[in-house]
Parts: structure tokens; sequence; C-alpha cells
């Protein structure tokens, strides 16, 4: 199944390349940004709301071969060959690359995404979908991820502290009963 290993990544100070310079690409660049990524856009043309991110900016066309700089790259432009391109020197260089809405030019996909705290869930339809998998997770949003959830991951996190502060081993720990009553607390303790 391809696709079929999620992950999440830790991006601070991981050089990310983000090919193009319109609305799919803000939103990308401000989701990197936001992960602490070091991003460089690339594109003739930016929207000014590029510029107000924490990004470098380069307002040029893409060179032949330069995915290869980076860690991870994503392309969002409209055009077809220059997703091609950037996602064929990617692979080159062995980098993972992002082609949006171009499943066949990506090494990996990024599923729709809701946060609530230290919580994060993640729904993908491996590319089939996206739009099924932003109307689950919409309805994840506003029906499981609540305050008492972020609450509990809170009280959780504590509890796991606590285990290691002690030298214990959190694996040895049987948490369903903890975490179902940290999900009854009215403050998640």
């Amino acid at each position: 199944m391809a696709f079929g290993y999620p992950v999440l990544l830790d991006l601070t100070d991981v050089p990310v390349l983000l090919v193009g310079g319109g609305t799919i690409a803000l939103r990308k660049a401000a989701g990197l940004a936001d992960a602490g990524a070091h991003v460089t856009v690339v594109a003739p043309e930016v929207l000014p709301g590029l510029r107000a991110l924490a990004v470098t900016v380069h307002e040029r066309p893409y060179a032949a071969g330069e995915a290869g700089g980076y860690r991870l790259v994503i392309t969002a432009t409209s055009e077809a060959a220059v997703n091609a391109q950037v996602a064929a020197d990617a692979r080159e260089a062995g980098v993972w690359v992002n082609s949006a809405d171009d499943p066949q030019n990506c090494s990996f996909i990024l599923p729709a995404v809701a946060r609530r705290g230290p919580v994060v869930v993640a729904v993908s339809t491996g590319g089939a979908s996206p739009a099924l998998a932003g109307h689950l997770r919409d309805l994840v949003a506003e029906t499981v991820l609540t305050e008492q959830v972020e609450a509990a991951a809170a009280a959780l996190a504590r509890q796991r502290a606590d285990i290691h502060a002690a030298g214990g081993s959190t694996e040895d720990v049987q948490w369903g009963q903890r975490v179902r009553d940290a999900l009854a607390a009215p403050d998640g303790c």
C-alpha cells in the first residue's frame, strides 16, 4: 500500500525547499515555519504573505538539481513540468518530496491534521480523496478533540514524567485505566 506508514516529523531547523509562490505554497510555508523548519521558497512570483513569514524567498525559477541541497522538498506550482522536475531531482538526491495534488510525484503525502494542545490527529486517504480526509479531520476536531482531551494529555504527560523521574519505565505501565481516569476527570488529573 503506497503511503501506508504514517509518521510525525521533527522539522526543527531542517532545511526545506518549497517550490511555488501561490496560495497553496503560502499555506504549506506557514505550516512548515510553525514546525520550526528553515523554509526556502523559490518561485518566479510570490504572494506578499510569503514574505511576511519567517522564510527565505528567492523570486526566480527553480534551478535544475536544486532540490538536492535540502532535507525535505515540497512543490506547489501550477506547472506540472516544474513539479515533475523538482520531484525527479529530489528522488535522485535521496530527498523526500511532496508534490501538491500529485501523488505520483510524491515520496510522502501530507495528511489532514487536527491539533488540540499536544494532541495531533492525522487523517489520510492515501491520496485518494483529500476532501474526504479534510472532512473527517473536521469531524474529529469538532467532536473528539475537546478541552478535556487536552487536559488529559497534560495529566498523562505528568504521570509519565513522574515514572521516569522515579527511575521506572513507562513500557511496564498498564495505561488503559490511567487514560480512562484522565479523560473522566474534570481537569484531566
